[in-house]
């Protein structure tokens, strides 16, 4: 088995394969601002956020009307680098 394979296997069975609700951009960016994230800067209706202490995170969340697509929170959560229970509790 490639390394690779195994890599995608294990990102995908952690965080792809769990059911997420559907939440609009401000509920996530509340739940990451409270865990020590915080707002960079914003371009256009894209707000990039930083952590405090882990300074190699950058996460890029859009800023919509509309609720933000399973996936697409599913790589946020992915990029903030905690797990699905970790950002369930946070909300």
């Amino acid at each position: 088995m490639s390394l690779i394979f195994v890599c995608r296997l294990l990102y995908n069975s952690t965080v792809f394969m769990t059911k997420f609700p559907r939440l609009s951009s401000a509920k996530v960016l509340k739940a990451l601002l409270s865990d020590g994230f915080y707002i960079h800067h914003q371009t256009g209706s894209h707000v990039n956020l930083r952590h405090e202490t882990k300074t190699h995170l950058h996460i890029v969340v859009p800023q919509h009307s509309r609720d933000l697509a399973p996936k697409t929170l599913a790589s946020i959560i992915s990029q903030a680098e905690i797990t699905v229970d970790e950002f369930r509790k946070l909300l």
